[in-house]
């Protein structure tokens, strides 16, 4: 359908023929529900009612050409056989939504003619409608345009309060900043007043420490001196009981002989006899002895026996004082009733020695407890300290591989001993000397057959068993234990305690043994038993100048050694040979160090 009407109305467009005739039923129906009202004066719009007509079409899309024809002219003739109106004066406006046009009150019956005051009343309604729907209109707009303010307004509050946050951070952020910097200072003038006050209470601490050694410093020298006083007096009673001693012991001796003169009348002749070869031979070594003291170098010649002498002239005087003291005591006094008690303590005690730590500190102190006896005088403590030392060589078998252990504990318990006895040193050396002539160092060699008895083989150490004198081989076997014993000695050192005869006599005796004995069996074998024990200690203290000795033995002991030929063991020159190509000087001995550094932390 199509609305004859002027080009400013625009019908809603796409209604079928229904929807037409629904609109026409219901515009009637309120047509005739309303009640006219009175007009003063008909709109403009009344009076050119009736000039014009409109024609209403209906067009339906979904026919074909053909039929949009034939229908035209059948709803031309459906709607110009029915009633005609005018409405040409009706200024409609269809701008209005469709939300609005069905939000409307009244309803139009086209197909029906009005009056014109009906058709004056719809007018006034459809204005005021529209009046209401421009209000709205206008309403909406001015909400729109508020609430767009409101928006702009929200999102401007929203930068400001953004901004302010921001402020506020970067001032919260200044002011911690300032803060921290506050704390830094408060905390640094802080730790500076506290390091200031440690300043302050340190020099005050040392202050006092100075003044506690200052008084400490004086009261040990006031101690040293009384201690020396009281050493002094001590020295001058051991000086009055020694000779006490020495009183009683002549007597003593004076009694013993005595009884070994009764005893010796009670023996058989054959007792007597070797009585006799001993006095003979000790008499012969006296008298080598003293001659040797005489002469002033390092080849003495003993014209009484045909048996000469190799040793250093200090050496020999040294050996020959240590002899003095040492025969002050009488071989025999073991024998003696009132000390043969000391003689069974002191040998059960060396007896017990094992090569230990605990063992070695327990008969360290149980000797030096028997040595500072109040009931038996020092000279014949130390006596019999000496012989049970060194006869420990007899007592133990010296060809046993542990017998290097023991010697290097036997160095420890003679160190200790020595180092709280000081007379005990001397006894020890004179006992060496008399068992083993290469600890002096000295060499006997005799000059003819007829010097070569029984007597000079006695006198150059070896021992009588059942009856005999003891094989080469068995003598160059307490040679090399007896040497050994004597540089496990000398080798020996513990921290914190003074030794009287260490490595310094050791390097002097070396010195004195190439410089003065031959090179032969005895002392090849000597040589290399005292290298064996002590070359590691020398080695690590003297260095380049104990190298220049090995240096001598290489070049002239070996070589001297070699040029006799058969009269010398092979075994003499190969363990030297062994010893130097191997360098065991650089190998620490076995049995040393565990008891060193034990002993060196228990006697700090």
């Amino acid at each position: 359908m199509e609305l004859r009407c002027p080009r400013e109305l625009d019908p809603r467009p796409s209604w079928t023929l229904g929807d037409v005739l629904t609109e026409l039923d219901a515009l009637q129906a309120t047509r005739r529900a309303a009640t006219p009202s009175p007009l003063k004066q008909p709109p403009e719009w009344a009076s050119r009612a009736r000039e014009k007509a409109f024609v209403m079409r209906v067009e339906e899309d979904h026919d074909s050409e053909e039929e949009d024809d034939n229908s035209d002219e059948d709803a031309r003739a459906i709607v110009t056989t029915g009633a005609r109106f005018s409405c040409n004066d009706l200024e409609l406006s269809f701008e209005e939504s469709e939300d609005e046009l069905d939000c409307s009150g009244a309803s139009y019956n086209l197909m029906e003619k009005r009056s014109i005051e009906k058709s004056i009343l719809l007018e006034l309604e459809r204005e005021h409608q529209l009046k209401i729907q421009e209000e709205v209109r206008s309403k909406l707009s001015s909400l729109e345009v508020c609430h767009q303010n409101e928006i702009q307004r929200t999102v401007s509050a929203f930068a400001r309060l953004q901004k302010d946050a921001e402020s506020r951070k970067e001032l919260d952020r200044r002011l911690d900043v300032l803060f921290q910097r506050r704390i830094a200072e408060v905390l640094d003038k802080h730790l500076s007043m506290v390091q200031s006050d440690h300043e302050q209470k340190s020099q005050i601490l040392e202050r006092r420490i100075k003044d506690d050694a200052a008084v400490e410093e004086a009261k040990r020298r006031e101690q040293s001196m009384k201690d020396e006083k009281m050493k002094q007096e001590k020295t001058r009673q051991e000086a009055e009981a020694r000779q006490k001693a020495a009183a009683k012991l002549a007597a003593e001796a004076q009694k013993a002989a005595y009884e070994a003169a009764k005893k010796e009348a009670v023996e058989k002749e054959a007792a007597k006899s070797r009585a006799e070869v001993v006095s003979t031979s000790g008499q012969i070594s006296q008298n080598s002895v003293a001659h040797a003291t005489m002469v002033n170098s390092t080849e003495i010649k003993s014209e009484l026996s045909g048996i000469k002498v190799y040793a250093n002239s200090s050496a020999l005087k040294a050996e020959s004082r240590g002899r003095a003291l040492h025969d002050q005591v009488p071989s025999n006094i073991y024998l003696s009733k009132d000390y043969s008690r000391y003689d069974r303590q002191i040998g059960k005690s060396i007896s017990k020695l094992m090569p230990t730590t605990d063992s070695v500190k327990a008969r360290a102190s149980e000797l030096i407890k028997a040595l500072d006896g109040q009931d038996c005088p020092r000279p014949i403590a130390c006596r019999l300290f000496a012989d049970k030392m060194i006869s420990i060589v007899k007592s133990r078998n010296p060809k046993d591989k542990t017998f290097g252990n023991l010697a290097f504990a036997c160095g420890y318990v003679m160190l200790l001993v020595t180092n709280q006895v000081p007379d005990a040193m001397e006894y020890l050396l004179a006992e060496f000397h008399k068992v083993c002539m290469y600890t002096v160092p000295k060499h006997l060699h005799a000059l003819n057959a007829q010097a070569r008895n029984t007597d000079y083989f006695r006198l150059i150490g070896y021992q009588e068993e059942d009856g005999k004198l003891q094989s080469t081989e068995a003598y160059l076997v307490n040679v090399v234990a007896y040497v050994k014993l004597y540089a496990a000695m000398i080798q020996t050192e513990i921290k914190g305690v003074r030794h009287p005869h260490g490595l310094a006599e050791g390097w002097k005796w070396l010195a004195m043994f190439l410089n003065s004995l031959p090179a032969i069996t005895a002392t090849a074998f000597a040589l290399h038993a005292f290298l064996k024990t002590a070359g590691f200690a020398l080695h690590k203290k003297y260095g380049s100048q104990f190298m220049k000795i090995l240096d001598v033995i290489s070049r002239q002991f070996i070589p001297a050694l070699k040029e006799q030929g058969s009269k010398v063991q092979a075994e003499a020159i190969s363990n030297l040979q062994n010893y130097l190509n191997d360098k065991k000087y650089l190998e620490e001995p076995e049995g040393q160090y565990l008891a060193q550094q034990l002993l060196s932390k228990g006697y700090m």
